[in-house]
């Protein structure tokens, strides 16, 4: 039986790396491995001989483009993990247009160019797409001064999810969104420096790898908090 793929988008570092390292245990899986730092990639996964590592960098405009021509390599992808994030902190009136576009761009934009380039991979024998949001993108959640650019952006992801399973519902493509809350990881401790979050970035890709591979069966286009504390 030929392998699953699956591509895990922001694999450098944080939840990302760990759900590379989880769902490698698995043989009968190859995974596709990206994000802008190649090079840390192949040190970190150097002795995983079931993922492929690419280098994108979602601040760019060519992120379809580029994924498109790495996808041209591998016949399918059967899980999409779209985990890459940008956090800008900055109080609103401090925002510059650049930090605003760059924070849609990463967190927004990317996943349109990415989800554009793998949907016709998963078309014909169906897949699951999971978007990483954030609680700050969930409606009705807590908020936090600063990070307006950040929860914005993330909560656009969440309607794009809504959007997209409804526009494939004929297809055997299912698409979901988790909200996750706070997690051990770089970017929180960017947003909340000294706070340490009850979940590590270990654990939480437990949970995102299981659902990837199998809540799939049951739903599609919902968007789920997946949170012990925020933060």
């Amino acid at each position: 039986m030929p392998k699953k793929h699956i591509l895990i988008m922001g694999a450098s570092r944080g939840i990302g790396k760990a759900l590379v390292h989880h769902l490698a245990q698995q043989s009968d899986v190859h995974i596709i491995a990206l994000a802008r730092n190649e090079a840390k990639m192949k040190v970190d996964f150097a002795d995983l001989a079931n993922v492929s590592v690419h280098a994108i960098d979602l601040n760019l405009k060519q992120v379809r483009t580029t994924l498109t021509d790495i996808l041209e390599a591998y016949p399918s992808v059967d899980y999409y993990i779209n985990n890459a994030g940008l956090l800008v902190n900055k109080p609103f009136l401090e925002l510059t247009e650049e930090d605003i576009a760059q924070a849609y761009q990463v967190n927004t934009l990317s996943s349109f160019a990415s989800i554009q380039a793998v949907l016709p991979k998963m078309i014909e024998q169906g897949g699951h797409i999971v978007n990483i949001s954030s609680m700050g993108g969930f409606q009705g959640s807590m908020k936090f001064a600063g990070l307006s650019a950040y929860s914005t952006s993330k909560a656009a992801l969440v309607s794009l999810t809504e959007l997209l399973a409804e526009e494939y519902k004929e297809t055997n493509v299912k698409i979901n969104c988790l909200c996750l809350g706070a997690v051990q990881t770089e970017m929180l401790e960017e947003a909340f420096p000294g706070y340490q979050a009850p979940l590590s970035a270990a654990k939480m890709a437990e949970y995102i790898a299981d659902f990837t591979l199998h809540q799939h069966q049951w739903i599609n286009g919902k968007v789920i908090p997946v949170s012990l504390s925020t933060p």
